[in-house]
């Protein structure tokens, strides 16, 4: 029986009784604030003349003193042939310290504005019963990164910009631009109707570039109280990296830790949500507070 088949069609009623609403959707909540708070800082200024942040996820500049430059865009002009200016390197280099901190792809679930899109098409993809559709390799998304860089040496241009979802999806609200618009249906669309999950876990390639800052993040998700797991599932239903979530419970990496290590996480601690048992809390990579995990927990899909 596949891992599909044995998942719950409704994760979290369990967490609801016993939490209540809220706290079975607390950190859901946090995670949309933080996005709306993110998107407000940009638009502000262009829409009401609220200058707090000027610029876009690219490259920004707040209250007139703070760079925050996104290092996949600074990577893409130094490959184009553009050397960064001072300022671009400082605020690159801001960034990469603050997603070392709390994982490279917090990005994902926290700020990126595309998320809400392609959480709403999994909700609706799995309220219509949809199966999977197409799956791309995981590895696709490598590849787009690497045809991204390729494609910035090549053209002498920040490549990735032309096609990226969530410029695009900011010029849209600030300027009316319908392509912008078209792109964010497009990825909904995508997901609801080929691949479920397919942009954001397969395709992204912003998404594998800061996959790779979280190898070394200390912030994770760890499932510290894994022994008193009851095998619901509901925990695999609604990470959008599953695959990531079974080492930890099994105990199966090298030294038995229960910290979630596997870059591909995105720290949207929904694992953390609709857990009825608190299995699982943010930690530090080292942590070892668990204990001994039980044998007969989810096997590998």
């Amino acid at each position: 029986m596949s891992l599909a088949s044995r998942l719950p069609d409704r994760p979290g009623t369990e967490a609801v009784a016993v939490k209540g609403w809220l706290g079975a959707h607390r950190w859901l909540l946090l995670r949309r604030a933080s996005q709306l708070f993110f998107l407000a800082l940009f638009l502000a200024g262009p829409l009401f003349g609220v200058w707090i942040t000027k610029g876009t996820l690219a490259s920004s500049l707040t209250l007139g003193i703070l760079p925050l430059s996104d290092p996949f865009i600074q990577l893409q002009s130094l490959v184009a042939g553009h050397l960064p200016i001072l300022t671009a390197v400082t605020g690159a280099f801001l960034v990469l310290a603050g997603y070392l901190l709390v994982g490279g792809r917090v990005y994902c679930s926290w700020v990126c504005p595309i998320n809400p899109v392609t959480d709403a098409a999994f909700w609706l993809h799995r309220r219509l019963g949809f199966g999977k559709g197409w799956q791309p390799r995981r590895g696709t998304r490598i590849w787009l990164l690497v045809l991204a860089l390729l494609g910035s040496a090549v053209t002498g241009t920040v490549f990735w910009e032309f096609v990226n979802p969530v410029t695009l999806f900011h010029r849209a609200l600030v300027y009316g631009l319908v392509g912008g618009w078209f792109v964010v249906l497009a990825i909904f669309l995508f997901d609801l109707f080929v691949s479920r999950r397919g942009w954001c876990s397969h395709l992204c390639p912003v998404g594998a570039f800061y996959g790779q800052l979280n190898r070394f993040a200390l912030l994770k998700i760890s499932a510290k109280a894994r022994a008193a797991c009851d095998n619901c599932m509901d925990c695999f239903a609604v990470c959008p990296e599953p695959h990531v979530i079974t080492p930890a419970l099994r105990g199966t990496e090298p030294d038995g830790s229960p910290v979630i290590r596997h870059f591909d996480c995105t720290n949207c601690a929904r694992c953390i949500d609709v857990c009825a048992k608190d299995v699982f809390a943010f930690a530090l990579r080292s942590d070892r507070s668990e204990v001994s995990a039980r044998p007969h927990l989810a096997p590998e899909s």
